[in-house]
């Protein structure tokens, strides 16, 4: 269960996949956002799992999820987001600060994105694991060094995408029942639903990507 408080932690990372299907356990769904949990081998946190189809395209996606700067307009209780290395149009590296209610320590974390897309099926994977380094710790901040995820992108149809975000993370330190139970609750539905309104902005709106190519669909005209 602590694994969910920590959704909003990482909205950036995703896939797990060292789980099959079969692993995960759908936990909660509303608003067309479904929620599954998992066990994970030598971990008291479970991994989640988040299922959602979004009226977008796969550029319209990743230019917001790269565009880092901002994800704090929109990811659950994130207190600061900042681009720290920009590798290539499709690799960076950021730190991001997310704040819990007293008296839980916040936490964070150093993220390296990576996207890559397959040429046949168009569907986009961004990796996004924590690593070590390239951020001093600070006081009073309890550092996330553990995590591994993935969003991957499937498109579904004319400006329709299906996302996947799966996440595990240890967080550190204790956190209380009532807090695991608020962010377990509010955290997956109040991103999605931030995301959607997000991708509305012109910045994104009407995004096109050199990396990426959105599958094409024929559209039928009647006269």
């Amino acid at each position: 269960m602590y694994k969910v408080i920590f959704i909003s932690l990482l909205l950036f990372l995703g896939q797990v996949d060292v789980f099959g299907q079969s692993a995960w356990k759908l936990s909660s769904e509303k608003d067309g956002i479904k929620i599954y949990t998992c066990q994970v081998p030598d971990s008291k946190v479970k991994a989640i799992k988040v299922e959602c189809q979004v009226k977008a395209t796969e550029s319209q996606l990743v230019a917001l999820l790269m565009d880092v700067n901002t994800s704090a307009d929109w990811v659950y209780h994130t207190k600061s987001c900042v681009l720290i290395k920009q590798v290539s149009p499709s690799e960076l590296y950021y730190y991001s600060e997310v704040s819990l209610p007293w008296p839980v320590a916040n936490r964070d974390f150093v993220a390296h994105l990576t996207v890559s897309q397959n040429p046949v099926t168009k569907v986009v994977v961004i990796d996004g694991p924590a690593v070590p380094g390239l951020v001093p710790s600070k006081e009073g901040i309890i550092r996330i060094n553990n995590s591994i995820g993935k969003w991957t992108i499937i498109p579904c149809g004319y400006d329709q995408i299906k996302v996947e975000y799966t996440l595990h993370v240890e967080p550190g330190g204790n956190i209380p029942g009532w807090m695991v139970n608020m962010f377990a609750t509010e955290g997956p539905l109040q991103i999605f639903k931030k995301l959607k309104l997000q991708l509305e902005k012109p910045a994104y709106k009407n995004a096109e990507l050199p990396f990426i190519e959105n599958k094409q669909y024929a559209v039928n005209a009647s006269f």
